[in-house]
């Protein structure tokens, strides 16, 4: 099947095309200048694209497992979505989409398509800057617009063919940038572009301000690296590079006396950076990093430093088992504690974010730790603890301890760290940024903040399609419009699936891919098959508290109750002060529910309800648990709190949400009844 590909040249582009095909923002396609109706299907769009883009012949077997998840018949889809498909590129003496029993490809010869255009800066041989301009030109947005495909395969595609267009896109810009004279009037727009797809290219920075500097704007190039550095402070990425680059700048291109007076703006704000201990500059971590300093001991001998020595590699290794941070490895901070710096020194030249140091003791029948959190830049305590534990088994108190410490710092660095995304202008977040700034609105529990979330998470898998996490929390706020009923839950179902799934694509060790998983699967209905991934969540992690609290959430209701009750105090244990602490204490009321301790669930189900973020259906589980515990009430007051909020709410809503077995559906409708939630 022949597919040769018109590449328009700048003298052709007023010419119009016969065809054109535009994948560089939303799916068009134009006949003779004029746009061709498509049909609303998303498949439709799709499928044309991936035609296109795929470069040869494809498998009608490969393409339906591509766009359909579990169709009762995709083949038939598929013809269907074909036929469509030919009425919009088949000419009458020249079909163009090409297909046999097996495969389906289209013919583009004399067509022009955009992506395909820009697809040709990756054979390596830079473009004139006319034809640079023309290419940079056809990017009305993101590859295929603001399309969303539901499917993992659909959405691995997808996600890998934006990040390659990104790609292309910044090779576009960074190649025009060279080609055009740093004093040119054209080159600006192209720069800021540049940078807004990589705020943290020094290359884009260094050639903004040559351009700055060139067109004699020496204040604005001063404030700029002013700005830039109070980023990459935020973010603890090292400035080294820009300081060099301006430096660089400076003696180049003005008199030092007047770049002086244009910069004091500009100076470091945070001292110059520290050397590492090879002499080479720290590297930059893409997410925020932690040093554990090696414990001390009042008491010095063997025993006691062998006791200090085994907590600071369990938390070392625990911490780094969670994959939420960038943990510094036992032999540097060994390394480091040798030259007895504070702990802020000690943290600038590691190169992290947040140091964590204590001292440990052993009285007569405790094992004592004091531990403080101290965040580098600002040299800010974050948090400081005692923590003690039984001394009677030493591994059993070490590892009580360990898990306390770990569980803490985690969440404190966690907070920290939405609180500062908070503070920051959304456009100046990145990847780590946007998904902290997610976790601040997603933990807020309204619809209004879970569509900020989404925002906020969209973004940064965008800017990072390998972030783990930011895909598990996109997945997050997906389950979250499926079970308040939000939106679609059967749509919602599915996306919160395929976010899922990419977050364990981009990192099958992180237990919050599980986790997202586990919890998606339990929206499916597949309840065997979520607990196995929950399982291999806290088995990745033991110190996982969301894997061990959606454990209990996903058992209490049709697993084993007593499993679901272990697993909630473990969760709570883990996390005294999590921002889900409503939904582990709710789960272990549903566990005492199922066991048919009435009076109990209530205790625990009104507690739930206490929470200050508590939704609508902890409050539903509240009114009914106390109707249960014959607290009939107590258990309306409730329900009339629910009616102020939403005033439709009943109990076809409240077991729409949660999946217990039909007796104890039963069960619910009737305590509903004496509490008027029927």
């Amino acid at each position: 099947m022949g597919r040769a590909v018109e590449i328009v040249q700048p003298t052709e582009l007023a010419e119009v095309p016969m065809l054109e095909i535009l994948l560089l923002g939303p799916v068009a396609v134009c006949r003779n200048g004029r746009p061709v109706a498509l049909a609303r299907s998303r498949k439709l769009r799709a499928l044309l694209s991936i035609l296109v883009i795929e470069g040869r012949s494809v498998s009608r077997t490969w393409l339906c497992d591509l766009l359909w998840d579990r169709p009762n018949d995709p083949r038939a889809e598929l013809r269907w979505h074909l036929s469509k498909l030919r009425q919009i590129l088949d000419e009458p003496t020249r079909p163009r989409v090409l297909s046999d029993e097996d495969e389906i490809g289209v013919d583009l010869e004399g067509c022009v398509v955009d992506a395909l255009q820009v697809l040709t800066v990756e054979q390596g041989h830079p473009p004139s800057p006319e034809r640079l301009k023309d290419l940079a030109a056809l990017y009305r947005g993101p590859f295929l617009g603001d399309l969303e495909l539901t499917g993992a395969p659909a959405e691995q595609w997808l996600t890998a063919q934006r990040r390659r267009f990104a790609s292309c896109r910044i090779v576009i810009l960074k190649q025009l940038a060279a080609a055009l004279p740093a004093d040119s009037g054209d080159i600006e727009p192209h720069l800021e572009r540049w940078l807004e797809l990589a705020p943290f290219d020094v290359d884009a920075h260094r050639r903004l301000l040559d351009h700055l500097v060139s067109r004699g704007r020496i204040a604005e190039a001063g404030k700029h690296v002013a700005a830039v550095e109070r980023l990459f402070a935020d973010e603890g990425v090292s400035a080294t590079g820009l300081r060099e680059a301006w430096k660089g700048i400076r003696s180049r291109r003005a008199p030092a006396a007047v770049i002086e007076a244009g910069v004091r703006e500009a100076r470091p704000l945070l001292g110059e950076p520290q050397p590492a201990l090879d002499g080479a500059s720290a590297p930059a971590p893409q997410r925020s990093a932690l040093a554990v300093m090696p414990f001390t001991t009042v008491e010095d001998h063997a025993v006691a430093r062998g006791i200090a020595d085994g907590l600071t590699q369990d938390i070392i290794t625990r911490l780094a088992k969670l994959r939420s941070l960038s943990i510094i490895a036992r032999g540097s901070v060994y390394a480091m504690a040798e030259l007895s710096l504070p702990s802020v020194e000690a943290g600038r030249r590691l190169g992290v974010d947040y140091v964590a140091s204590g001292t440990i003791r052993r009285d007569a029948d405790r094992l004592r730790a004091q531990i403080e959190l101290v965040e580098v830049p600002t040299g800010r305590i974050v948090w400081a603890e005692d923590c003690d534990a039984p001394a009677g088994n030493l591994l059993e108190a070490l590892d009580e301890l360990g898990d306390r410490i770990v569980a803490a710092l985690t969440g404190e660095i966690e907070q920290a760290e939405r609180n500062r995304a908070v503070l920051r202008s959304p456009a100046s977040l990145d990847a780590w940024g946007a998904h902290h700034r997610g976790l601040w609105h997603m933990y807020r529990f309204t619809r209004e903040d879970n569509a900020q979330a989404q925002h906020f998470f969209d973004r940064a898998v965008t800017l990072d399609p390998t972030f783990s996490r930011a895909h598990a929390g996109l997945s997050f706020t997906h389950w979250q419009n499926a079970f308040q009923n939000w939106s679609d839950p059967v749509v919602e179902t599915e996306r919160a699936y395929a976010a899922a799934a990419q977050s364990l694509f981009a990192d099958e060790q992180d237990p919050a891919a599980h986790w997202a998983m586990g919890r998606a699967l339990w929206l499916r209905q597949q309840h065997e098959q979520a607990v196995l991934a929950l399982r291999e969540s806290v088995d990745l992690s033991p110190n996982f508290a969301l894997g061990h609290y959606s454990l209990a959430f996903v058992e209490s209701q049709t697993g084993d109750p007593m499993e679901a009750i272990k697993a909630s105090d473990k969760s709570r244990a883990l996390s005294p002060y999590d921002p889900l602490m409503f939904g582990m204490l709710g789960s272990r009321a549903m566990a005492h529910l199922r066991l048919g301790q009435f009076e109990e669930a209530a205790v625990w189900a009104t507690q739930a309800a206490s929470r200050p973020n508590a939704h609508i259906n902890i409050l539903g589980l509240a009114a009914l648990c106390l109707s249960l515990a014959g607290r009939i009430a107590e258990g309306q007051a409730v329900a009339t709190t629910i009616r102020v909020t939403q005033p439709d709410y009943g109990i076809d809503d409240f077991l729409r949400a949660f999946h217990f077995s039909p007796d104890k559906a039963k069960l619910l409708r009737a305590a509903a009844v004496r509490v008027s939630m029927a």
